[in-house]
């Protein structure tokens, strides 16, 4: 291991810091900020889903100005062309006369972008997005240019309103670490946030993490020890969610059509990773693959239609799952 069990302790501290900045002008959505924390880590992208005026576009920028990153933020719309995302060449005119292409970047070169509402572009403007996320390039005309480093996408998307949105199809929802759902704030929560948006006071926010510091960290969470037996129960959990494997729960082969692939395994793996790493420690647990199943899976397990008849949720799949399948083999 390149790294000592203090220098993991010593990041947890940096990255309580970075928590802690973020509190004071994030009030609550604490699954949110800890998501979207553990994906930057794992160097992955978060599909956050609420309704508007949750704080979604407020919580990007307030990461992205504790971790000391650049941000844009692109409104996506029907009318939103890949162009508009990526960049264009466009003709220049130099001192001696002669023209030649010059490309202009578009906003997606950008450390942290928020893409909001994605689900209202079209699948043309979508894909353009999802290769930057995927490959960490844009192509341009033939030209292919690589982002820059860290490159982190948070997607929102808007639970209500569906019509005229294009949904992101499985394959394409397949691409983010994690889907964070933002629940509706608490009294006490919609208190804190009045006193702080109708007052006179001003938050300043202090920069914790410079870049350098958070490529480490990324480095660090690829190097965290998970063990075979952790490694096959993540398997079995995964698994579990396709109707068609032996380890598929009974809810698992009557509610749910298709499940997880390869990439859901991935996800867990990376978020227990993050997770364990953010709680100062080198090892991956079972409390940390429990805790990230849900986040890592809910946008992979696509139920049939007696599951939607039935009411039932990927989150209850993933609940049952969690219950019956203990470490190594199912109950």
């Amino acid at each position: 291991m390149a790294f000592e069990a203090n220098e993991y302790t010593e990041m947890s501290a940096v990255i309580s810091d970075v928590r802690a900045e973020i509190g004071k002008f994030i009030v609550g959505q604490q699954e949110a900020v800890d998501y979207t924390i553990y994906a930057i880590l794992g160097d992955g992208h978060v599909l956050l889903e609420g309704l508007p005026g949750l704080g979604k576009t407020m919580l990007v920028r307030t990461i992205a100005d504790v971790l000391s990153l650049s941000f844009t933020r692109i409104q996506f719309t029907p009318d939103l062309m890949p162009a508009d995302i990526t960049g264009t060449s466009i003709i220049e005119r130099q001192e001696n006369g002669k023209q030649q292409f010059a490309f202009q970047k578009g906003p997606i070169f950008s450390q942290i972008v928020l893409a909001d509402e994605i689900n209202r572009a079209t699948p043309k403007t979508q894909s353009a997005l999802l290769e930057a996320m995927g490959e960490k390039t844009v192509t341009v005309l033939g030209d292919t240019k690589p982002m820059e480093r860290p490159f982190f996408v948070l997607a929102t998307q808007n639970p209500i309103e569906m019509e005229g949105t294009y949904p992101l199809p499985e394959a394409q929802l397949d691409r983010f670490l994690c889907k964070v759902l933002l629940p509706y704030p608490s009294k006490q929560e919609l208190m804190q946030i009045m006193e702080r948006t109708t007052g006179a006071g001003v938050v300043a926010l202090a920069k914790v993490m410079d870049q350098q510091t958070l490529v480490t960290a990324q480095q660090m969470v690829k190097e965290v020890i998970i063990a075979q037996e952790l490694l096959s129960y993540a398997v079995d959990l995964v698994m579990a969610t396709n109707p068609s494997a032996e380890q598929a729960t009974t809810e698992v082969q009557q509610y749910v059509q298709y499940g997880s692939g390869p990439r859901g395994v991935q996800s867990v793996i990376k978020l227990a990773k993050a997770r364990a790493l953010v709680n100062g420690r080198f090892h991956v647990s079972v409390a940390d693959i429990k805790s990230v199943l849900k986040p890592a899976l809910r946008h992979r397990v696509l139920l049939n239609y007696e599951g939607e008849a039935a009411e039932q949720t990927p989150d209850s799949v993933l609940d049952a799952i969690i219950q019956k399948i203990q470490q190594g083999a199912a109950v």
